[in-house]
Parts: structure tokens; sequence; C-alpha cells
């Protein structure tokens, strides 16, 4: 969270302005580190209701292990650092920052790796990631 924060503050995205921008311009260094500790006391968000579809996970999970998306994130997907929680945030939110990353209109905090993670998938593909990750621990094998 603080990475994105500063982010936002500073600027940092080639992407037309939020309201995160707008709230984030203001705040100190201190506010960024007390907000961004702050949201990781929150409890994790619960996924999705109903089953998840067999097909979408099965072709997420070989991408997943493909493109080695839990070095960075963890097994479970926690985060960890600077790489976020992708287990159960929002479908919609996890598809257009995949292709933020992938058009080059996101950065990451110091490096380029997730353009080169999401470099070369479809939409499709995208779309099938952010869906397993939106439900992970019912698509995923808990550790």
């Amino acid at each position: 969270m603080l990475a994105q924060l500063f982010l936002s503050r500073d600027g940092r995205r080639t992407r037309e302005p939020t309201p995160m921008d707008a709230f984030a311009r203001g705040l100190t260094n201190d506010d960024l580190r007390a907000f961004g500790e702050l949201i990781a006391k929150l409890p994790p968000p619960a996924p999705p209701p109903g089953p998840p579809d067999a097909a979408r996970v099965a072709r997420a999970r070989a991408l997943v292990e493909q493109r080695k998306c839990a070095v960075c994130h963890n097994p479970d997907f926690s985060g960890r650092e600077q790489m976020p929680r992708l287990a159960n945030q929002r479908e919609d939110y996890l598809l257009k920052a995949m292709q933020d990353y992938r058009g080059g209109n996101r950065i990451g905090y110091g490096n380029a790796a997730m353009a080169e993670t999401v470099h070369g998938l479809d939409d499709a593909a995208l779309a099938d990631l952010a869906y397993f990750l939106a439900r992970f621990p019912t698509t995923g094998t808990r550790r």
C-alpha cells in the first residue's frame, strides 16, 4: 500500500489521474507510512461467492506457474514488502492493473518485473488470471 500511495502521490503513473492521486498528493511520508500500516492490518477480503469455473482456474494455474507469480507475491498471493496482496482483490481491479502493466501505463516500484511478467499475454489470459486471483482461497491450494 505504501508503494502504491507513493507512486500516486508523486505522479509516477503514466495514466489519467484518479481520486487516489488527488488524495495522496497532500500526504507526507509519515502520512503514507501510517496509512499503509493501517491498511496492512485490515483482514483480507473474502472471495466472491459460488463455485469457481474449473476451466478458467486450470488455465490461470498454468499461467501462474509458467510466469512464476508466487515467487514475488508468495504462494498464497498474500504479498510481501512492495509486492501487493493479490488474493481476493477485486477482479476488475486486478484485470485493469495487469492490462496497465502490459501497456506500460503502470509501473512497479523500482523495477519492470510486472511488465515483463504480463508481456505477451492477451486479454483473455489476463482475465483468467484476475478471475483466479479474485477467488484464490477457493481456487488455489492452501498451504
